[in-house]
């Protein structure tokens, strides 16, 4: 195919051929091989091959031409990133799909940096001309000598993949999904014969990425990713009450076996039919308990962020203070991990070239490193922590959580939930809020139980919990040793993009939060 391809034509001809919801030829044909780990990358004897060159025209002389006008008026720093996505998804309601779409993506994204200000742009159409003026907007932030751009262009496989699918996405029709589909519906029906309705919203898709840096490294990943979200709705003594579960990764149809069906249905109607039951706890201060799995996102969202690398070489976080100094109980280790087997949040590399890693914030009480970007890493003298990622090619990679959890602590989920006195247990969350500066969070909490004498009693519904995330990780006085990472499709907002995370923590005690029960 000739380097001359504009998107408008590409998605014209490619949506003309795949009314099977496949990929173009691009995603069939790369020269990729299956690592021993299960991920579906470049192999070593392959490192060599350009997979964007086949279909798209894009040789070495073009990343080498576009680099160098990238950097033509000086960069510390500069960077392509191609991307060619495919995602589809359905909508399965009262037994029939009531929305069913596909989505072709495509482009590359120019980023130019010096210090630590970032010029970029990004263009739709692959042709060199187009690369070239994005080249030059992205470089209009530069005001110095040309840097040396790349003589050579390494192309570099990778050693270890943390994903793969059997039967890529690409592959995979409507008549494949849709049994799985309505099995979920029918499982969901079938548990409670108060069950009214069900709704599954299913999405899958795959990306490739191709990122050359200034050096001439040329680095690849294809990115997989599934999710199903179950919705019921139930109808008992008059009352109406609704909820749901959602199982999700970096995954492909082989995952969605029975068990997995059979798992998220029943939390989808467990969490519907306990609503009736449910009341509201009185408000005020009190301890809570914080349940394993879901209740990661309070670790995330008021914790985790406080510790990406710019918000603290910006002076915005409230832990920019705080390195080397005791954060936590000795207990408490803090991990953000890109290298999950098929999580969600997992990562071959960064969306900057670096090979994710396995990152300890806090060890042991003490906060040791951020999550780094390699503008922060360059700040603050350390190495990137394969933390910098971007929503998609028209967005430049800022530091960015991946897989955020907590370890096991040394206490059983009896004594912590006897060493709460009398407080609420916190179960599944649907949303929150979070204050980066000062840390203050508000999480709306949709299932839980209240503590009464060190047991827990009755169900609650549709609270709020308040705090700050600094003083919440202090008074974590407890932890057990039964931390999981949450199953479901968590996305990550920030700044205006949006990334797949995953995130996890062991039931642990805060010794007090703000509740808003029925009296606030």
């Amino acid at each position: 195919m000739s380097a001359d391809i504009t998107r408008r034509k590409f998605i014209r001809d490619a949506t003309a051929t795949t009314a099977a919801l496949s990929m173009p030829t691009f995603l069939e044909a790369c020269g990729a091989s299956r690592s021993a780990a299960g991920g579906t990358m470049p192999s070593e004897s392959n490192a060599g091959h350009n997979p964007f060159a086949d279909v798209f025209g894009i040789d070495d002389g073009i990343i080498r031409r576009t680099l160098a006008a990238l950097s033509s008026r000086g960069a510390d720093q500069a960077d392509l990133y191609f991307q060619h996505s495919l995602s589809s998804s359905l909508v399965y309601q009262d037994g029939i799909v009531s929305q069913a779409s596909t989505s072709i993506d495509l482009g590359v994204g120019l980023r130019c940096v010096v210090g630590d200000q970032t010029g970029y742009a990004y263009t739709e159409e692959l042709t060199e001309k187009a690369m070239r003026d994005a080249a030059q907007t992205a470089a209009l932030i530069a005001r110095g000598k040309a840097a040396v751009g790349p003589q050579q262009i390494r192309h570099t496989g990778l050693r270890k993949g943390f994903y793969s699918t059997k039967v890529p996405w690409r592959d995979v029709g409507i008549d494949k999904k849709l049994p799985i589909i309505r099995r979920a519906a029918e499982l969901a029906h079938r548990r409670d014969p108060a069950v009214k309705k069900v709704e599954i919203r299913w999405s899958d898709g795959e990306s490739r990425v191709m990122i050359a840096t200034l050096n001439g490294t040329v680095v690849y990943d294809e990115r997989p990713m599934a999710r199903m979200y179950v919705t019921v709705t139930a109808e008992k003594g008059g009352k109406t009450q609704s909820n749901s579960a959602n199982i999700a990764g970096r995954r492909g149809l082989e995952f969605f076996t029975e068990a997995q069906l059979e798992l998220v249905t029943k939390q989808a109607v467990d969490r519907t039919m306990i609503l009736f039951e449910a009341g509201r706890p009185p408000a005020g201060e009190m301890p809570v308990v914080l349940a394993a799995g879901p209740s990661g996102i309070l670790l995330h969202e008021a914790i985790g962020h406080g510790m990406e690398a710019d918000f603290n070489r910006k002076g915005v976080s409230i832990y920019s203070e705080m390195m080397g100094k005791k954060v936590a109980e000795e207990f408490v280790t803090i991990v953000d991990d890109g290298t999950l087997e098929y999580e969600r949040g997992a990562i071959n590399i960064d969306d900057e070239g670096n090979p994710a890693q396995r990152t300890v914030l806090v060890d042991k009480g003490y906060l040791r490193t951020y999550m780094h970007d390699e503008i922060s890493a360059k700040q603050y003298r350390a190495n990137p922590t394969g933390s910098g990622r971007r929503q998609s090619f028209r967005h430049s990679p800022m530091p960015r959580m991946r897989c955020t959890f907590m370890e096991d602590g040394p206490h059983s989920r009896e004594e912590i939930i006897a060493g709460a006195k009398n407080g609420i247990l916190a179960e599944t969350f649907l949303n929150g809020q979070v204050q980066i500066g000062a840390g203050d969070y508000t999480f709306y909490i949709k299932n839980g139980y209240r503590i009464e004498d060190g047991k827990v009693t009755e169900p609650i519904k549709d609270i709020n919990i308040i705090g700050n995330g600094p003083e919440t990780l202090r008074k974590i006085t407890m932890a057990a040793a039964d931390g999981h990472l949450d199953t479901g499709g968590w996305t990550c907002g920030k700044n205006g993009q949006s990334v797949p995370v995953s995130q996890g923590i062991p039931t642990v005690l805060v010794s007090a939060l703000t509740v808003g029960g029925e009296d606030a």
